[in-house]
C-alpha cells in the first residue's frame, strides 16, 4: 500500500466516523469492482501521448460518488477537494496528485453512455447478487415514477427537452420522464429498469418489467386489466393488480379489502423508490434526453440493489 503523505495521514485528536465515512466504506466492500471495470475496460482509451488517463476503477468510483451523492461533474470535483471521506473512497492523495478534473468526469461519463454501459452495469451487479445467494422469488412488483426535468425555455436552444414529455397525476401537472421498475417482491431488489417519456402510460411498459418465471404479479391500478398481457409474458402468473373499488360513488367493500391486502406486498416498491428518490436524490433529470438520464438511472438502479442488500453482503464478508 502507498505510504500517505502528510496532506492526508491527519492528525486529529477527536475525529470520528462520519455517517458519509462508514457508508463508503460499506459500498466499497459490497461492490464488484473488477467485474465493472472489466466492463469498461475494452472501450477505455489507452493514451499513449499526453497526459496517461486516469484508472477505470478511480473513474468509476467517481462515477458512483456522482449517483449517490446527486453530483455534477464540476460539483463532484470540488467534492473531492472538499471531503477527505470522498477522496479517500477514490484513492487520492493531494499531497501527491491532483484530483480529476471535471472534464475528465465528463468524458468517462459520455464513454459509458455512447456505448451503453448502463444497462451492463445493471445486468453485472445482478449477477453478483445471484453469485451470493439473492436469486429472484417468483413474485414481481411493477411501478413508475415521475422524474421531473425543468420545464422553462430560458436556455441557450429556447425550448424545452424535446424527449421529456408532460403528464397530469391527480389534478397536477408534471413535466419530465418515468422511471418504470420491476422489484421482487421478497428481496426488494430491482430487476428490471425501463426509462420513457412521463406520458407513456405504464401498462405499455409491463412486459420489459417481467422476468418470465413470475407466479403473481403485483401493481397499482395503473396496471389493472392487463391479465392478458401478463399471461403472454408470464404463462405462470397471477395477476394480483389493484382493481377499481369505487364506482359511481359507490365503495365495494369486498374489492377494497382486497386491494388493501394487495398493497401490504405492494408497498414494498416503495422503500425501492425511497432509496432512489430520497436517498440518492433522483428526484430531477440532470441532463438532456432520455440517453443520459436512462443511463443515470440504470446506474443509480444497480447501486441501489447493493445498498439494500448490503448488510446481506458484508455478514457473508464476516
Amino acid at each position: 500500500m502507498k505510504q500517505l503523505s502528510l496532506a492526508s495521514s491527519g492528525f486529529e485528536k477527536f475525529g470520528r466516523a462520519t455517517r458519509r465515512s462508514v457508508f463508503l466504506a460499506e459500498m466499497d466492500r459490497v461492490v464488484p469492482w473488477s467485474a465493472l471495470c472489466a466492463l469498461v475496460e475494452p472501450v477505455y482509451p489507452d493514451n499513449e501521448v499526453g497526459r496517461p488517463t486516469v484508472g477505470i476503477e478511480r473513474m468509476l468510483r467517481i462515477h458512483f460518488l456522482q449517483a449517490w451523492f446527486n453530483l455534477s461533474d464540476p460539483a463532484v470535483e470540488e467534492a473531492l477537494y472538499d471531503s477527505e471521506a470522498m477522496r479517500r473512497f477514490v484513492g487520492i492523495d493531494l499531497g501527491q496528485e491532483r484530483a480529476p478534473d471535471e472534464t475528465t468526469i465528463c468524458k468517462f461519463r459520455h464513454l459509458l453512455e455512447r456505448n451503453r454501459l448502463g444497462k451492463k452495469v445493471f445486468a453485472t451487479v445482478n449477477e453478483h447478487l445471484k453469485a451470493n445467494g439473492l436469486r429472484l422469488s417468483t413474485g414481481t412488483i411493477v411501478d413508475a415514477t415521475i422524474i421531473s426535468a425543468p420545464s422553462s425555455t430560458k436556455n441557450r436552444q429556447g425550448q424545452r427537452d424535446p424527449e421529456m414529455h408532460q403528464t397530469k397525476k391527480g389534478n397536477q401537472w408534471f413535466f419530465g420522464m418515468k422511471a418504470h421498475i420491476g422489484v421482487d417482491s421478497r428481496s426488494k431488489l430491482i430487476h428490471s429498469v425501463e426509462a420513457t417519456a412521463a406520458n407513456v402510460h405504464d401498462a405499455t411498459v409491463l412486459p420489459d418489467l417481467l422476468h418470465r418465471n413470475e407466479t403473481r404479479v403485483y401493481g397499482d391500478q395503473a396496471y389493472r386489466g392487463q391479465k392478458a398481457l401478463i399471461g403472454l409474458y408470464a404463462p405462470d402468473a397471477k395477476d394480483f393488480t389493484n382493481r377499481r373499488y369505487r364506482q359511481a360513488g359507490v365503495v365495494d367493500q369486498v374489492q377494497h379489502r382486497k386491494n388493501r391486502t394487495k398493497s401490504k406486498i405492494r408497498a414494498r416498491i416503495e422503500h425501492v423508490f425511497a432509496v432512489i428518490k430520497l436517498r440518492f436524490g433522483f428526484t430531477k433529470v440532470r441532463y438532456r434526453g432520455l440517453l443520459k438520464n436512462g443511463h443515470r438511472l440504470e446506474v443509480t438502479a444497480a447501486l441501489a440493489n447493493l445498498f439494500v442488500a448490503r448488510r446481506y453482503l458484508l455478514a457473508l464478508q464476516g
